[in-house]
């Protein structure tokens, strides 16, 4: 899977714990998903849980606290998958 498939599974799987959905139409890899998306931490170890679902893959603490950004977690995705 790549990068760009990636992005929009992440974007697809956040859309249930954004508050305001119309932040996600321009988000980027640079999307702040607590602070530009507005999801609570409580909701991130959700869309965590979710990611780990999706893609069956197990995500280790170390790597969900590197997940700030929607970049950042297509980027350990990414890594998992590969």
């Amino acid at each position: 899977m790549d990068e760009k498939q990636i992005f929009k599974e992440m974007v697809t799987i956040l859309t249930p714990y954004v508050k305001d959905p119309v932040l996600l139409e321009n988000a980027t890899k640079e999307t702040h998903i607590l602070d530009d998306l507005k999801v609570n931490s409580a909701r991130l170890v959700d869309v965590i849980i979710k990611c780990e679902d999706v893609f069956d893959i197990e995500i280790d603490d170390d790597d969900a606290d590197q997940i700030r950004t929607i970049g950042n977690a297509v980027d350990i995705l990414q890594k998992k998958l590969n």
